[in-house]
């Protein structure tokens, strides 16, 4: 059994033998249940500054279904998502929250700067959709529609539409994910403790790879650690898997059984007040492949490369061209590329810690502008090329003097000890 002394954090190895790894980088990130995760001045703020942007475009309206910028303006946060909601944010005055009657309970509580507008279960919510905007857009107005998110049924969308005439539809799509690309103080807050939850998450996962351990019982290490360091439910279930499928993207833990030369892939998020802070890592059964050594050279000199560059004012695709470079040099060509180094993360409800539908990525020929209080999931990963596979990310947040890596679990070569069969040890006496 493992001991620990008085004040420090919980081990998390379970693998037998252990797998050496550092300490956890920190206490758990609890957060006080009584306390709000954000100040009313904050969402306030994040109003106003949609509200400047509805004003340049001359919308009297806003209209937004997805759960990341519906809680991100009024702080909503439950399950409830799963069935049609959405923001009615009007240029001036009380926004409107069309959801489900039966959360009613949930919204007054939780968002009492809105009106919920309730539709029951049996009654097509384009009816009372309707009627909400129609109460803050007269005949003639430009109502802008985050027509880009995944939770806007079609069926819901022709509806409404039908009942619109009159009004002037426009995109607003990315109007508020702009906005929260920068987080404010209050956000890196909880995006660092989110990167701590991650770091012991990923830890305690590696801990438990051994031969004869299922990926799954991997998978039940990683979900204990992560809700016990303060974490959420994640907006994307943890991806492990074996060297088998490494190449299957967004493929996660079977029953399968870990074997002597296996190697096993980790990349996950904990969630801390919705914020998410990713994380890749891989761990070898017996030895790494030979080249490994070199390839986690190339690879971590890729994501240090990243992370000088994440400076404000550069643009995103030069930061994708200092990795790009790292990589061609170590490589010995420039024939390897990828669709992207990293992407923006923060706030994420499933099926996504990316935010949204769509991912902003430092990607080749990018002309986005970094600012400071931006946060990536950096990605340095070398697939199918000589010498060697090797994968590591971590979250990055932008500052004023450039990239702070947030995430902590060591950068080298993982490898897990194989213990001699019985009949192995016997040959032994």
């Amino acid at each position: 059994m493992t001991t620990r002394s008085p004040g420090t954090a919980p081990a998390t190895v379970v693998s037998d033998p252990p797998l050496a790894m550092p300490p956890s980088v920190a206490t758990p990130p609890y957060i006080n249940p009584e306390e709000p995760y954000f100040s009313a001045e904050e969402y306030a703020r994040r109003v106003a500054v949609v509200r400047e942007e509805m004003g340049r475009r001359g919308m009297a309206a806003l209209l937004l279904v997805s759960p990341e910028n519906i809680y991100y303006l009024t702080g909503l946060n439950h399950q409830g998502y799963f069935a049609f909601t959405m923001l009615v944010l009007p240029l001036d005055g009380r926004p409107l929250l069309v959801a489900r009657a039966m959360e009613g309970t949930t919204i007054t509580a939780q968002v009492p700067q809105c009106t919920h507008v309730a539709f029951a279960d049996d009654e097509d919510p384009a009816g009372p959709s309707a009627v909400a905007i129609r109460s803050v857009a007269p005949n003639g107005a430009t109502v802008g529609v985050e027509q880009s998110s995944m939770c806007f049924p079609l069926t819901v969308w022709e509806s409404l539409r039908g009942r619109l005439g009159g009004l002037l539809l426009s995109d607003g799509s990315g109007i508020v994910e702009t906005v929260r690309q920068v987080k404010s103080p209050a956000e890196i807050v909880h995006v660092r403790r989110a990167a701590v939850a991650s770091s012991r998450a990923i830890e305690a996962g590696l801990g438990t790879v051994a031969t004869g351990v299922s990926e799954r019982e991997v998978a039940a290490a990683v979900y204990r650690e992560m809700m016990l360091a303060g974490s959420e439910y994640p907006g994307f279930a943890p991806l492990i898997r074996s060297r088998d499928i490494l190449l299957h993207e967004h493929a996660t833990w079977r029953a399968r059984t870990i074997g002597p030369d296996d190697a096993v892939f980790m990349e996950l998020s904990a969630s801390v007040a919705h914020y998410h802070a990713p994380l890749t890592r891989m761990a070898y059964l017996g030895e790494a492949p030979w080249g490994t050594e070199r390839a986690a050279e190339i690879a971590a000199e890729g994501l240090e490369a990243v992370r000088q560059a994440l400076r404000p004012g550069v643009l995103n695709g030069d930061v994708y061209a200092a990795w790009q470079a790292v990589v061609d040099r170590g490589l010995g060509h420039s024939d390897y590329r990828r669709h992207h180094c990293g992407y923006a993360v923060g706030i994420g409800f499933p099926p996504s810690w990316v935010g949204g539908a769509g991912v902003a990525g430092l990607r080749r020929g990018g002309t986005t502008r970094i600012r400071a209080g931006m946060v990536f999931h950096v990605l340095s990963w070398i697939l199918g090329q000589e010498p060697a596979d090797y994968v590591i990310s971590d979250t990055v947040l932008v500052t004023p003097e450039g990239g702070e890596i947030l995430t902590s679990t060591r950068r080298d070569p993982i490898v897990v000890p194989v213990q001699p069969s019985p009949d192995e040890e016997n040959t032994h006496d």
